[in-house]
């Protein structure tokens, strides 16, 4: 009997085979090319993850911040992106005032309730009112000056569930293949307000708000303002288009982008408990409210941190 010659089957590629597939390591670097760690006297640091996120110890929030201590926190955000604390009893609306002091004015957000303190936010959630952030994306990059960061506390938090999720967009960025790196180089999007905020509104209200809140341009990859480190900037929500490209090329380009921040290895996971803080940069990372906890009580307070023009 001779043997029959075969011809390889070519099997078809798997649905799931798209480009944000991969195998193996990924370049995680916590700090951008050529920069030291920080050294801490003041403040213990437990990372959460090797590159992003840690929880900082060994300080009372409650008590006056002097310049020693808040360079450290600079430094802390800096390298970090999303610093937590925990157990700081008796953390008021005033405490965390001064804590945003650190980096920055407060920044109202114009489409979140107000509390009796000028720039403190209040987001409450329950029965009655489900969670509706659960959604990545980059506080206020709709404004002019996005948001350089914010500091969330939690005031009530549910007995199981609710966390909150970071993406580190300065390593979304570094694991772009480097033809779309040349592909995006110098593109810059449109940010907007309306498909999001605007679908609570009737048409009335959305023209009032247009008025004060034009739709704005930031560059698709920006430079951190306070490192220097280029950072992907387009997220879901916010992100309309991309100025140059035809409707067909901004779906596949925008789709591509803001998809990056779902890859597990730029993520971090905070499980909240009471007397929990966190601060965040704004420009670096993306976040995600989980909302797992409904008809649970959840109530968080934040306060963003005004921000500077992006380039």
């Amino acid at each position: 009997m001779h043997a029959v010659a075969t011809t390889p089957v070519a099997h078809p590629r798997p649905v799931l085979d798209k480009p944000l597939m991969h195998y193996g390591s990924r370049v995680l670097d916590r700090l951008a090319p050529g920069a030291e760690p920080s050294r801490h006297e003041l403040l213990e640091v437990r990372p959460l993850t090797p590159h992003f996120g840690a929880v900082l110890g060994g300080v009372d929030l409650t008590r006056p911040i002097g310049e020693a201590l808040a360079e450290e926190l600079r430094r802390a955000l800096a390298e970090w992106k999303v610093v937590f604390f925990r157990g700081q009893h008796g953390f008021t609306a005033e405490h965390q005032l001064a804590l945003s002091a650190v980096w920055g004015p407060p920044e109202p957000n114009p489409f979140f309730p107000r509390t009796g303190t000028a720039g403190v936010s209040r987001l409450a959630k329950d029965a009655k009112a489900a969670g509706n952030k659960n959604i990545w994306h980059s506080d206020h990059s709709f404004m002019v000056n996005p948001a350089l960061g914010s500091v969330l506390r939690a005031v009530e938090v549910p007995a199981a569930g609710g966390d909150t999720m970071w993406a580190d967009m300065a390593a979304a960025y570094d694991n772009l293949p480097a033809d779309l790196k040349e592909r995006i180089d110098g593109l810059t999007a449109v940010h907007d307000w309306l498909p999001s905020w605007g679908a609570l509104m009737n048409e009335e209200q959305q023209a009032a708000f247009r008025l004060q809140w034009p739709q704005v341009e930031h560059p698709v990859v920006v430079r951190h303002p306070r490192t220097g480190r280029r950072t992907l900037y387009v997220n879901e929500p916010f992100t309309t288009r991309i100025v140059g490209l035809s409707a067909e090329e901004n779906r596949e380009l925008l789709d591509l982008l803001v998809l990056q921040a779902r890859i597990p290895e730029y993520q971090v996971r905070f499980h909240w408990e009471p007397d929990s803080i966190a601060v965040w940069d704004n420009i670096a990372t993306q976040h995600y409210a989980i909302n797992d906890y409904f008809p649970q009580r959840r109530v968080m307070e934040r306060i963003a941190i005004a921000g500077v023009p992006l380039s």
